[in-house]
């Protein structure tokens, strides 16, 4: 006796009978963040576009699909949403900017540029990437923007400082834990901190870093208080 075909049987032959095919095309590649493999990679950004299939051979355009991203390595697709992610040598290249560009805020808003602040500057700048970087660099950045009118926090007008904040670590604070968001206001803190309590200007400086990278205010306030509590 021939066994009866089932419902599932029938639709498990129609499936092989009829279905869809996308034929990709590469638009563009570069390197990006890879989820899937987790480090950088190369890839391949494509476009597709669907065919009705008959017995496996397109006959029928049934429109556009993706654009995606797929990795070279592990060949997984991704949206192209991944690419906002910075590659692991953007990330450090972000950051290391960033705390040179607060270190840098928090001298030039406290103004006199003692030495244990320049110490504590350089440490920090060192750590973040700038290895070569010393005190007498940092001095004479500082000394360059005194002299530039209207950059200091306490002056009218002197947005710039903040504007520069802002655009260095606007597009870092998204990809940062908040444990790393902490971070760099803990070291700008302890910066103000080296040569005596904040200045009004520091304080200031202080929060504007803060907002950049979106810490809530009370949690600005308490960090900020920390800092002055010897660990």
């Amino acid at each position: 006796m021939l066994p009866v075909r089932g419902r599932d049987d029938r639709a498990t032959g129609l499936v092989r009978i009829v279905g869809t095919r996308i034929a990709w095309t590469p638009v563009g590649d570069g390197e990006f963040f890879c989820p899937g493999c987790g480090g950088d990679r190369n890839y391949e950004r494509l476009t597709g576009r669907r065919r009705f299939t008959l017995l496996g051979v397109p006959v029928l355009p049934r429109g556009v699909t993706g654009p995606v991203v797929e990795c070279a390595s592990c060949r997984r697709h991704f949206g192209t949403d991944v690419l906002d992610h910075p590659t692991t040598s953007r990330f450090s290249a972000m950051l290391r900017d960033a705390v040179h560009t607060v270190a840098l805020a928090v001298l030039a808003a406290g103004g006199t540029c003692a030495r244990t602040s320049l110490e504590t500057a350089v440490s920090a700048v060192r750590a973040a990437g700038f290895q070569d970087c010393t005190e007498e660099q940092l001095a004479a950045l500082v000394e360059a923007l005194a002299a530039d009118t209207g950059r200091f926090f306490e002056q009218p007008g002197g947005a710039s400082l903040a504007i520069e904040l802002h655009e260095s670590l606007d597009p870092l604070a998204p990809h940062l834990a908040p444990a790393g968001r902490e971070s760099i206001l803990l070291q700008a803190a302890r910066i103000a901190l080296a040569d005596g309590p904040y200045t009004p200007a520091e304080r200031e400086a202080l929060i504007t870093v803060g907002a950049a990278l979106t810490i809530h205010a009370d949690d600005v306030s308490r960090l900020l208080a920390a800092a002055r509590t010897p660990s």
